[in-house]
């Protein structure tokens, strides 16, 4: 029997929340929580099923409501889903024009750009019967109530409607392998001086924060729902979580933040992930003492293999001051030696806790020194031997309402922005990513999501490693491996324990040291008794590390 409304997910992505499978944003759930309020019955489609199964879109008409979430304001490259097109909102919207009550809300209300490179445009998706302006759920319950679809962001409403929406990721394709992004603030302690010339965050205002006692009804009722995945990501700042010092950089909170860690822990005994996104580099630079606090707290309460996300940008100078970005590069390199200090500790052989860096290019002030600069900052992290879990290089995007809309350097240095990625991805992320991951450094719970004579996997969790595995392995297999290679951007990974006598002669050929010719070698003399027979025939130190992982 279909129901009154439908909820489309065409996924989001902004600078403080994600919303691409196999994460839910928290717009979905508070959507869903104003139609439980007034019981009328929700059903939950994505734009990845919509594209696949055409009478699904022709049976939207049948619904009552058609509410549609959408919006990329930080463009990224996504494995899992790929977010909803200006033209897929059109057609949909045409489609549904005069039929059904058709609304269209979230971050695409701020513009929309097919990618980063490009200025976003500021223009509603034509068809859909009103846009829901502002905080979607209080938009859509307003216009339930008979007035404008406009809403802000009131808590106590969002805690309700957070509780009573928990249900609906049940009916997430990936379910029950749903990373759920939990709101914990909205808005920018920056607001005053403009924050950073490119962000939408600030168009939300001052930081607005949840209280603890929401965010653990609303973990609870998830955990009910079957949510064993979480990441407290919606966010500008987590480290500023419960402060009330105020200021551009307020004071990090850890008490505040030690009792939201040990509620959701309460609320969710369960729970195999608990990560973390946005962390400032400039509050921890500005407070040492309460952010080495704050950051012992989180490696406390969360779960291992975490990633702290810096908005650094840029390394050079001048673009940060013409940008007015958070943090100079001096401050984010101490950010990133303090991260390191606290979370770089290995449990289970993977670290607690890593920076994550990201830059972007095309901000004003760039010049051909900008890149330079951005190299010579790398090198200087490689250098200190510290550690970063991921870099992340884009194109500006910006949007209309920011400075960095009229003010920036598009299309001026695309070569160089090229050639500078590339750099990175062989000069300093294969080279990390073999300092993070070495060989023989066991991954557990990777949820296979493509299957092939090479299947692809990742862990739940922020910015998962993706791990290629050079067997065909059914999708949503649950398996432990081990790293046994290394790409610029990927691992690739035997299943644990390694099975040699069972392995074929593409999979034995990515065992470290063994060539393609070794691999023909050591299929033609299967099976082997046990590790001593094993290594008479490949006696290559690379393989020691995955000894004692072997089965024979």
């Amino acid at each position: 029997m279909i129901s009154d409304a439908i909820i489309i997910d065409g996924y989001v992505d902004e600078p403080a929340c994600l919303g691409v499978p196999p994460y839910i944003s928290p717009y979905i759930r508070t959507i869903s929580g104003v139609f439980a309020e007034r019981c009328i019955t929700t059903d939950y489609a994505t734009i990845d099923q919509l594209r696949k199964d055409p009478m699904r879109v022709a049976n939207l008409s049948a619904y009552k409501y058609v509410v549609m979430i959408a919006g990329v304001t930080v463009p990224g490259k996504y494995f899992a889903g790929t977010p909803a097109t200006l033209t897929e909102l059109q057609q949909i919207g045409f489609m549904l024009r005069g039929k059904v009550v058709s609304l269209l809300g979230g971050p695409i209300g701020f513009g929309y750009s097919p990618q980063g490179g490009k200025k976003a445009i500021a223009q509603a998706a034509s068809g859909w019967t009103t846009m829901l302006h502002g905080e979607p759920a209080a938009a859509l319950d307003a216009y339930l109530s008979g007035g404008e679809p406009k809403g802000i962001c009131r808590y106590p409403d969002y805690d309700r409607w957070a509780v009573l929406g928990a249900e609906i990721i049940r009916k997430h394709p990936f379910y029950p392998f749903v990373m759920c992004e939990l709101e914990t603030a909205k808005g920018c302690s920056r607001v005053i001086s403009g924050g950073c010339s490119f962000c939408t965050e600030p168009f939300y205002g001052l930081p607005k924060q949840r209280d603890v006692a929401g965010i653990t009804e609303e973990v609870r009722a998830l955990t009910t729902a079957g949510a064993t995945h979480f990441r407290l990501g919606r966010q500008p700042d987590i480290l500023t979580f419960g402060s009330t010092s105020g200021g551009e950089f307020p004071t990090p909170n850890p008490d505040a933040l030690q009792k939201l860690f040990a509620e959701i822990r309460s609320a969710a005994p369960s729970l195999q992930t608990l990560h973390i996104d946005n962390i400032n580099p400039g509050t921890i630079a500005q407070h040492e003492e309460e952010a080495r606090e704050a950051l012992e707290t989180i490696v406390a309460g969360h779960t291992t293999g975490d990633i702290a996300a810096f908005g650094m940008e840029s390394a050079d100078p001048v673009v940060v001051a013409a940008n007015n970005l958070k943090s100079d590069a001096d401050a984010v390199f101490r950010a990133v030696e303090i991260v390191n200090e606290v979370g770089a500790v290995r449990k289970d052989g993977i670290p607690e806790l890593l920076p994550g860096l990201n830059f972007i290019a095309g901000l004003a002030g760039e010049t051909a020194e900008t890149f330079v600069l951005n190299e010579i900052f790398l090198q200087r992290i490689f250098s200190a031997e510290l550690l970063v879990r991921r870099v992340n290089i884009r194109q500006l995007m910006p949007f209309e309402g920011t400075r960095a809309y009229a003010h920036n350097t598009l299309r001026q240095h695309d070569k160089l922005y090229h050639q500078f990625k590339e750099r990175v991805r062989t000069t300093f992320d294969m080279p990390m990513l073999k300092r993070v991951f070495p060989i023989g450094t066991v991954l557990r719970d990777i949820i296979i999501e493509v299957s092939g004579s090479v299947s692809f996997g990742r862990q739940m969790g922020t910015y998962p490693i993706l791990c290629g595995v050079p067997i065909q392995i059914p999708p949503r297999t649950v398996m432990d491996a081990v790293v046994v290679s290394h790409g610029q951007r990927s691992i690739t990974v035997l299943p644990v324990p390694i099975e040699i006598n069972r392995l074929n002669t593409t999979a034995l050929k990515w065992l470290p040291g063994v060539s393609k010719k070794t691999a023909a070698k050591i299929s033609s003399k299967k099976p082997y008794k046990d590790a001593t027979a094993f290594q008479l025939i490949v006696s290559a130190d690379a393989i020691y590390p995955l000894i004692d992982l072997m089965r024979f």
